[in-house]
């Protein structure tokens, strides 16, 4: 039996990873393109700082695509070539698969404003409440980086020097958080909905500045925010007039939408990037993987 789940991945947050679960096996993936393959190696069972009791453990197989698997899944006999058995069984249930799996990661874990200790910035999640005591106590959120995801600079920015938008947000944070800064894990409620910042980042800055420099990163980091389950409409329709900057991430990543707001839009989105890939190279950026080997 295949458990099919989604995932936030962080720290930093970098979008939602999709992943299919056997009792032998794992596959990953974040934009249904490459998929990261992983064997179960052992279940852990000791106690102490860093391991959870009957945490899984997996080591990393293979790195295989869409294409590859559509190809296998197709080929029931495999007779162009051998495929472990712990694979074909995901490549099977992946090839037939809606996406986005439902979300399971309700725990999170919140930085914590200093003036009235509420949820601040997310730092990470997980799927089990037992899986808690094994991440580390810590305080401190991180953006998402600047070769991850490039920020555009002003000119006048540039001539003076200052550092990418990412870390200016990350130092903003940390300010707010305050000198001792703490952390707390929530489990999401429907009805505790309003206390989190929807889009992971409080944005309700005292000035004017440090709330543009919040806007930027969220704007920049829209197409993969879009991935978020349970976004207002509000939210993610402004969400996707800011991803317009970036279309080539929001062809890579819409597959695992759970919803769009204006479909009109998305349309000429993916349009405008079936386009640009004929003239344009692919971005390096876009091999990357993204943060899946932070699960």
């Amino acid at each position: 039996m295949i458990n099919a789940y989604s995932q936030r991945l962080s720290p930093p947050f970098s979008g939602q990873a999709q992943i299919a679960e056997s009792d032998r096996a794992r596959a990953i993936t974040m934009d249904g393109q490459t998929w990261e393959i992983h064997f179960l190696r052992g279940t852990n069972h000791r106690g102490m700082q860093g391991y959870q009791r009957h945490q899984r453990s997996y080591q990393r197989a293979a790195y295989v695509s869409e294409s590859w698997i559509r190809r296998i899944a197709a080929d029931e006999r495999n007779e162009d070539q051998e495929v472990d058995e712990r694979i074909l069984e995901l490549t099977t249930f992946i090839a037939e698969a809606d996406f986005p799996f439902p979300v399971a990661d309700e725990h999170e874990y919140w930085l914590l404003d200093k003036e009235d200790a509420s949820p601040l910035a997310l730092i990470f999640t997980c799927v089990d409440a037992e899986q808690m005591s094994s991440f580390p106590e810590h305080a401190e959120w991180t953006a998402l980086p600047a070769a991850v995801m490039p920020i555009q600079r002003s000119d006048e920015e540039l001539a003076k020097g200052v550092p990418p938008i990412n870390y200016q947000v990350e130092r903003l944070v940390a300010e707010r958080a305050g000198t001792r800064p703490k952390a707390q894990w929530f489990r999401r409620g429907s009805t505790a909905r309003d206390r989190f910042p929807p889009l992971l980042l409080r944005e309700d800055w005292p000035d004017e500045a440090a709330h543009q420099l919040c806007q930027r990163y969220i704007q920049r980091q829209s197409p993969r925010l879009l991935m978020l389950h349970g976004l207002a409409h509000d939210n993610r329709l402004r969400l996707e007039q800011a991803a317009r900057a970036n279309v080539r991430e929001v062809a890579r990543f819409h597959a695992m939408y759970p919803e769009v707001a204006d479909p009109e839009l998305m349309n000429a989105m993916r349009v405008e990037a079936r386009m640009r890939s004929l003239t344009d190279d692919e971005p390096a950026i876009n091999s990357r993987r993204d943060g899946v080997l932070y699960l």
